[in-house]
């Protein structure tokens, strides 16, 4: 680094430090970029949760990493509610599936049923008990200041959904399994949990080993040229 370079510098009377990006060769990017692809494309959304302890300190990180996302203004508007207490993941597996068996009943289509129906889900959620942790991930609509002001978070379900993304990739990396669970409504979340009216449950996540064995379904995803288009 040039000793011209400032480690830090106001902009707008605001400290900004100085980004110091690590630079890869053009062979190097492709091959570490070929290796995270093929790691990730191993990634399946599981239902079937070992028993096996998940210690709280790799919950820790796993939320932390998460947290290293962007959001709007940088506001952070998420709590991430990690649960691994039984009595509290069997109250939630209860109003889950009452909310699922209206959902299987009526609520959904026909079309929507025929879609999932490869996937073999049904209304009852055993996974939201076996699993050791639930992450319930809460967008936060609004804040309250040290005064007790009210002010709004910006892009909400932006910032959070893409916390969400770095938050299943962090589970993969670490070697674990999850799935997205969105029972809806969700409202029966925030009563559970006791959350704060500034808060909306955004997305259920049970976290844990794969059973030994566990099953997927079939299916492939899309080809490159089928969720893409390039400029150039």
């Amino acid at each position: 680094m040039s000793a011209a370079v400032e480690k830090n510098k106001l902009i707008n009377g605001y400290k900004h430090s100085l980004y110091e990006a690590v630079s890869i060769p053009e062979e190097e990017l492709l091959k570490t970029s070929n290796q995270f692809l093929e790691h990730l494309d191993k990634r399946r959304s599981v239902r079937e949760f070992s028993d096996k302890e998940v210690s709280k300190e790799a919950i820790e990180n796993i939320i932390k990493s998460a947290s290293t996302a962007p959001s709007g203004a940088h506001k952070q508007p998420w709590t991430f509610c990690a649960i691994s207490n039984s009595e509290l993941k069997s109250k939630i597996r209860e109003a889950a599936e009452v909310e699922e068996l209206e959902n299987y009943s009526g609520r959904m289509s026909e079309s929507w049923l025929r879609d999932l129906a490869p996937l073999g889900t049904t209304m009852e959620k055993p996974f939201l008990e076996e699993a050791p942790w639930l992450i319930v991930i809460f967008k936060k609509v609004y804040e309250f200041d040290e005064t007790g002001a009210k002010h709004n978070n910006y892009y909400v379900n932006e910032s959070v959904g893409i916390a969400c993304g770095m938050l299943i990739t962090a589970i993969h990396n670490a070697g674990l399994v999850t799935l997205t669970h969105t029972p809806s409504p969700m409202n029966f979340l925030t009563k559970v949990l006791g959350r704060p009216a500034n808060e909306r449950p955004y997305l259920l996540m049970p976290v844990g080993y794969a059973k030994n064995p566990a099953y997927v379904p079939d299916i492939q995803r899309k080809e490159l040229d089928k969720i893409s288009q390039f400029y150039e």
